[in-house]
């Protein structure tokens, strides 16, 4: 009894070896292959106890975990094909220390046959895409700006197409325009031919009339008349070459002018002032010009109930006497009178007659008309006329007695007020210095030292100390 006793004993120690064995190989797989829960395996495990009950069979079981969270990859064929090297059989197996090296069909059977894993499947979590990413969707905003670029680039290149075409053709009608006007009055047996021997800049018979100084400017000179050295005429157009002008001239209407330059012989002209406008524009001349402002003053209407100018029209002058003296009855019949000045005095704007013009020449005779296009060149005419016809008046008149006394004392009395203005302009100039070198030694003496300034203020104390003691005289005893 002791014998099967003593054997049963040794039965049961060998079953629980053989258990436990079977234990630290189930964990260590476990530990080399993803996929086997050995918690299950933990919890299927009792504690070996003293009975004569067989341990409970070991359960493995494969679960599929998300590819996802899996760390390592799955077991290569090739390396399971691969056998277990040979130990010798009375050692005990020993534990891999990597189970994919040693994968054995034979001894987990019953396991379901590896399958490829699935690609993940998307949520209703899953975060938008980015509308910029979608190349249908960012095209068009590409489509648009290309086509607002060449919107760009066609509306440039057809401004500059229509400036270009402009400059030529607006370039071409200003021409047209001087040229007319010199073929009317500038040429053979017109008025300037026939008042002026001298017509152009030069002396032979090929050079130009005209002188262009500009796109819009153009100028004519005529001399060899008597009681004038010579006349300047210059045409001011519009800016018809300039697209922009041209666009604004839509909007402010604006003129062709031409103003007439005549400059009188000292001897020539005597003391005069006087100028003729349009009521709006007087104002400003009378404003404007230095010799109207102080020697000239607007008058009302005429005396003795004789004829005068339009209501249009107002005269500036230094005298009522030159004022109906200039303005005759030839003139008012020609153009200044009611009826004539509706046909042909449209295009008259201003003249202005005086002996003290600014400049080097003092005496002269200016007149300032509008142009027409260059197909109605003949409705300035009597404008035009008017030119030579007051060159011969003003060289050939003079001044009653009361008349010249009244300028005389006029001009003198200007002239007292010049040569203050003169004195006044001179004693600011000389108290500006004086103030600019007082600054200047103020800046020096702020840039001396401490005992510098010590020095020369008891030197300037002595001075006047010095100054301020009385004088003595010494005289020798006889």
């Amino acid at each position: 009894m002791a014998r099967s006793a003593s054997s049963l004993r040794h039965c049961l120690v060998l079953l629980a070896l053989l258990a436990l064995l079977f234990i630290h190989v189930s964990h260590a797989v476990d530990h080399h292959f993803e996929g086997f829960d050995s918690d299950d395996v933990a919890e299927d495990e009792e504690p070996v106890a003293g009975t004569l009950d067989h341990p409970p069979p070991i359960q493995l079981t494969l679960t599929h975990s998300d590819p996802t969270h899996s760390d390592l990859p799955p077991p290569d064929r090739e390396q399971e094909e691969v056998s277990e090297p040979s130990q010798p059989s009375d050692l005990p197996p020993k534990p891999s220390s990597n189970g994919l090296d040693y994968w054995d069909e034979d001894e987990f059977e019953g396991l379901p046959e590896e399958q490829s894993p699935e690609p993940p499947k998307l949520t209703e979590n899953v975060i938008p895409k980015d509308p910029s990413s979608d190349p249908n969707k960012a095209a068009k905003p590409q489509k648009t700006a290309v086509s607002r670029s060449y919107v760009v680039e066609i509306v440039c290149i057809s401004f500059l197409i229509m400036f270009t075409i402009n400059y030529f053709t607006g370039k071409r009608e200003n021409e047209n325009i001087a040229l007319a006007w010199a073929a009317k009055f500038a040429t053979k047996d017109s008025i300037f031919d026939k008042n002026f021997s001298l017509l152009g800049v030069g002396d032979g018979d090929d050079t130009p009339l005209l002188l262009k100084e500009g796109q819009n400017v153009f100028k004519f000179y005529a001399s060899g008349r008597r009681y004038c050295s010579g006349l300047l005429a210059t045409m001011e157009l519009q800016s018809r070459h300039d697209l922009i002008s041209r666009l604004c001239n839509l909007v402010v209407r604006g003129r062709d002018e031409i103003s007439f330059e005549v400059y009188m012989n000292e001897e020539a002209m005597d003391q005069v002032v006087f100028a003729l406008a349009r009521r709006k524009a007087a104002k400003g001349m009378q404003k404007e010009e230095r010799d109207l402002q102080r020697y000239a003053s607007l008058l009302s209407g005429p005396t003795g109930g004789r004829k005068w100018v339009v209501e249009e029209l107002a005269v500036i002058s230094e005298s009522k006497e030159v004022a109906g003296d200039l303005i005759t009855e030839a003139v008012l019949e020609q153009v200044f009178g009611e009826k004539a000045f509706e046909k042909f005095g449209k295009g008259f704007i201003s003249m202005h007659f005086s002996d003290q013009q600014l400049g080097t020449h003092k005496k002269m005779l200016l007149f300032k008309f509008a142009l027409p296009d260059a197909k109605n060149m003949a409705h300035m005419t009597r404008l035009v006329a008017l030119i030579p016809y007051y060159i011969d008046l003003i060289g050939r008149y003079k001044l009653s007695s009361q008349a010249r006394s009244k300028t005389d004392s006029a001009r003198s009395k200007a002239a007292q007020e010049a040569y203050k203005e003169q004195q006044n302009a001179r004693q600011e100039a000389l108290q500006k210095r004086k103030a600019e070198r007082k600054k200047m030694m103020e800046e020096a003496e702020a840039k001396l030292s401490a005992e510098i300034i010590r020095k020369k203020e008891a030197k300037d104390r002595a001075r006047q100390a010095k100054k301020a003691m009385p004088r003595v005289r010494m005289t020798r005893a006889h």
